[in-house]
């Protein structure tokens, strides 16, 4: 009985010191979707909150009308709600567009005119 109660009382311990550990973020990933009829130029996305936008994901690529891409926001951050910024070619007749949404959730995206 000893034994039992001492092996228990070791898995307990383990456990409690495993949740102690601090936990990472993993990567935030999910398909984008440009559903206009746009060039879609540039992505940004920020924590939801934060006052300014963080780098284009796009760099120098673009999504154009139809096509897919998969995202990942690598940030090493624990949150999942983000500000989302699109900005269409400058002959579009689509203005800047934002949303908020909660990417640990989210497996894909479109965005529609």
């Amino acid at each position: 009985m000893k034994s039992k109660l001492s092996g228990l009382i070791a898995v307990a311990a383990a456990i409690i010191a495993a949740s102690a550990v601090p936990s990472y973020a993993e990567d935030l990933k999910f398909q984008l979707t440009n559903g206009t009829n746009s060039v879609l130029t540039r992505f940004y996305s920020s924590p939801a909150g934060v006052d300014s936008w963080e780098q284009d994901v796009f760099g120098e690529d673009v999504l154009n009308p139809g096509e897919s891409a998969n995202i990942t926001i690598a940030d090493g951050r624990t949150v999942c709600k983000y500000d989302m910024r699109f900005e269409f070619d400058e002959d579009s007749d689509l203005d800047t567009t934002e949303d908020t949404q909660d990417l640990c959730q989210l497996g894909s995206y479109t965005i529609h005119e």
